[in-house]
C-alpha cells in the first residue's frame, strides 16, 4: 500500500477530551491501575468501508519513518446526530472511528 491509498483509508486524527485522556494513560504513574496501560492508544477517523487489517496497514505506512507497529485496532460506527441550525432540523454526518493500539514503546508524538 502506498501513502496515497493509505490517506484514502485514514482521514485524520480525532481529538477530543476523552481521546486526550486515553492517549495519556501510558504516562500515568500515580495510579497503579492506569500504569498497567503500557501500550499507547490513538483515535482516527477512517473510511466507512475500511477493515481492521487495512486500517492497521495504513497507519504503519503513514508513520513508516517512526517505525510504528500496530498491535490492535478497534472500530466504532458513529451514527448521525440530529442538529438544529437556525430553527431547521438537520443531521451531523455519520462516521467511523478507529482506536489504534500501538506496540509498547511506540509513540506518534514526542512525550510532553
Amino acid at each position: 500500500m502506498d501513502k496515497g491509498r493509505a490517506y484514502k483509508t485514514i482521514y485524520h486524527r480525532y481529538m477530543t477530551e476523552k481521546v486526550t485522556v486515553l492517549e495519556n494513560l501510558k504516562i500515568q504513574e500515580n495510579n497503579r491501575c492506569l500504569s498497567k496501560c503500557k501500550s499507547p492508544k490513538y483515535v482516527f477517523i477512517v473510511n466507512k468501508k475500511a477493515t481492521k487489517p487495512q486500517i492497521a496497514r495504513a497507519i504503519e505506512v503513514i508513520y513508516a519513518e517512526k517505525k510504528i507497529k500496530v498491535k490492535e485496532v478497534n472500530t466504532i460506527n458513529m451514527k448521525p446526530k440530529k442538529r438544529r441550525v437556525r430553527g431547521r432540523l438537520g443531521y451531523r454526518s455519520a462516521f467511523k472511528k478507529a482506536i489504534v493500539t500501538l506496540e509498547e514503546g511506540d509513540m506518534l508524538d514526542e512525550a510532553v
